[in-house]
């Protein structure tokens, strides 16, 4: 019996994508980062670099809400960030002091990305602003599959189906005895 190559198969077919995969496909993990900010800051303002692109300055304020709000604002402003693709949250932040997560989401969810770098002009004692990597990032298997797009785990013998995409996800539909 001839063998049939399924990614063939697949593209004529219904126009769809076919993966062959030595393994079963990773779901991803999405990054977060921690900003610090330190010391005893009284005004100033800090700027974040992202992927090449750095914010407006953001001023500090004593008020948390409205930091972290002007930080989201700031990091979705960011062409290598975008609309809806971040989340800011205070963490330990009290009086605008202390910890702000920056959890990547949309299109920049399941996926390792560069750490984020703070630039302080921060005024007060001994201020400081710093970013680190809580969560590192791990990229989904084949995430930007389309839809209805089928991967083979040739090790394990299962058919997975991706039924959403960016990142893709995927549900075994049929394994092989």
């Amino acid at each position: 019996m001839p063998v049939i190559e399924l990614s063939n198969v697949i593209e004529n077919a219904v126009g769809g994508s076919a993966y062959a995969t030595a393994g079963a496909p990773t779901a991803g993990t999405t990054e977060v980062q921690t900003l610090t900010i330190g010391g005893t800051p009284t005004s100033g303002t800090f700027t974040i670099t992202f992927n090449g692109y750095t914010t407006t300055a953001i001023t500090w304020t004593a008020t948390d809400a409205t930091l972290v709000a002007a930080i989201d604002a700031a990091l979705e402003a960011l062409t290598s960030i975008g609309t809806g693709n971040v989340t800011t949250a205070a963490g330990t932040l009290s009086s605008g002091i202390g910890t702000v997560t920056l959890t990547f989401a949309g299109t920049l969810a399941k996926k390792a990305l560069p750490l984020a770098v703070a630039n302080s002009s921060l005024v007060g004692t001994l201020p400081t602003a710093v970013i680190t990597e809580t969560t590192p990032g791990v990229d989904a298997s084949y995430r930007t599959a389309t839809k209805g797009a089928l991967l083979s785990d040739v090790t394990n013998g299962k058919l997975y189906i991706a039924t959403a995409t960016n990142p893709a996800v995927w549900t075994v539909v049929g394994s092989q005895s």
